[in-house]
Parts: C-alpha cells; structure tokens; sequence
C-alpha cells in the first residue's frame, strides 16, 4: 500500500514503521497523541475512489495526517461502499493496534456514516457499528467523524 503525507510526499517506510517513528518523534517532543482513522469515498463514472486517512493529533497542537487512495471499478450499492468505506479503515486500525497499545496512544475509528436515518448512508449504521465496536475499537459517526467526513474527504479525487 502506498501512503503519502497531506503535501504530497510519499512516505517511504512501510506504514507501520512510519506511524512508530511518529509516535515516538511526536511523544518525545511532549505531545500527547491520538489517532483518528477514517475512509470515504467517491464515485465518477464507472469507478469509485476510497481515501483512507491516519490522522494524527497533538492535544491542543493540531494534527496532521498520511493518506492512501485506492480506485476501482467495482460496483456498489450505497449501503455496501459505506460497510467498505469502514472496512478499510478497521484494516489499517488491526495493522497499527498494538503500536497504539504499547505507546498508549488513543485510536478512534470514524466512519463516514450519517446518524440521521433520512440519510441513505443511514442503512449502514447498525452494521458499521456493530463492526467497529466488535472488533474493539472506539467509534464515530457523522457529524463527529471529522477524518472520515472531513479529513478523507478533502483528499479522495
């Protein structure tokens, strides 16, 4: 997988090495961190783009974040891509877990879903959420899931 920083430079390391030098740079510096995972989405044409986001915030010193985008041609019905939107951050959180556990680190999983049920992405609630806490992680929903919403959102093409 390859990932990049929000300027556009690549991150060379594999992710998991990358988000320890991260924690151990920042935590040394005295920052306390927390990481906000997140994905969203977007459909053009046949294909569908998915931004997945590791954002990384340093309390009361703002944040920044590494990005993976990743196209394909599947086709998906809303309340699926959501439940893949949701997968693919619940992969990178699995992948990086531990790390947030020995560095003590705060871990959120955000999930571009809308709480409110007059929303389509509403369909997929239940089952985002049942997956996420399932799988023993804390979870946001719309409107508090910023690194999905807004974070992935400003970086899916």
């Amino acid at each position: 997988m390859l990932w990049r920083k929000f300027n556009g430079d690549p991150i060379q390391l594999q992710i998991k090495d990358a988000v320890e030098e991260v924690i151990t740079r920042e935590t040394t510096a005295g920052y306390h961190l927390k990481v906000c995972i997140g994905t969203d989405s977007q459909v053009k044409g046949k294909e569908t783009e998915f931004a997945t986001v590791i954002v990384f915030l340093r309390e009361g010193h703002g944040g920044f974040m590494f990005i993976h985008n990743e196209k394909t041609l599947l086709k998906y019905s809303i309340k699926e891509r959501m439940l893949v939107e949701v997968a693919k951050s619940i992969e990178i959180a699995y992948e990086l877990c531990d790390l947030f556990t020995v560095y003590d680190v705060d871990m959120e999983v955000h999930a571009d879903i809308n709480t409110n049920p007059q929303f389509k992405s509403n369909e997929a609630l239940r089952e985002a959420m049942g997956y996420i806490l399932g799988m023993g992680f804390a979870f946001k929903a719309k409107p508090e899931a910023f690194a999905s919403s807004s974070c992935a959102n400003k970086v899916v093409n």
